[in-house]
């Protein structure tokens, strides 16, 4: 696995990824704001067809926008991420899907659960993504279209990033990328 935007503080060890998120940090394409960011923090591994991707993430979310979960990243106007953003003193599961332009969807949580488990099932030409609060019970968040990249790699891993704040602590585990059957 590598960086993109390698943080200045994180320690890598089997089955855990600990970073001190960047203040000043984001991914988001033109939509609303007005901008293009992509100097978010994302620690990837290339994979080729279908898969699926599950990570647990505890993170400890302060400020606008605190962010962190699972991207995954054909080129920078292509990408999705999805995990928890924190807004208005809120966490929400959220998802931005990018292709050119970024949109956004949330589910807002008023409980702030401390860990969430991300799934994010890469077939064809989508992208489905779950999560769940327990590793059990898992909710479908978003059905996304993704470009189908026949025999081409894509980078899927670790995002987390700090639009407005100072940067906070977030922890990653048992991060994995299973091979699946292809689409039919």
């Amino acid at each position: 696995m590598r960086w993109l935007n390698a943080p200045k503080k994180a320690t890598v060890t089997a089955g855990k990824v600990q970073v001190q998120v960047d203040g000043g940090t984001d991914f988001w394409r033109v939509t609303h704001y007005g901008f293009i960011r992509d100097n978010g923090h994302f620690y990837y591994q290339e994979q080729a067809g279908d898969f699926l991707a599950k990570v647990k993430i505890t993170g400890h979310y302060r400020e606008l926008y605190d962010q962190a979960g699972l991207m995954i990243r054909l080129d920078e106007k292509n990408w999705i991420k999805t995990g928890i953003e924190y807004v208005k003193g809120v966490q929400n599961v959220s998802a931005v899907v990018t292709r050119e332009v970024s949109d956004w969807s949330v589910v807002p949580r008023q409980d702030s659960p401390p860990t969430v488990w991300l799934t994010l099932l890469r077939k064809g030409d989508y992208v489905e993504i779950q999560y769940s609060f327990d590793n059990r019970d898992f909710k479908m968040l978003r059905l996304a279209y993704f470009p189908p990249t026949p025999g081409q790699k894509v980078q899927i891993g670790l995002m987390c990033a700090a639009p407005n704040g100072k940067g906070f602590p977030v922890e990653f585990e048992d991060f994995s990328v299973t091979p699946v059957a292809a689409a039919k």
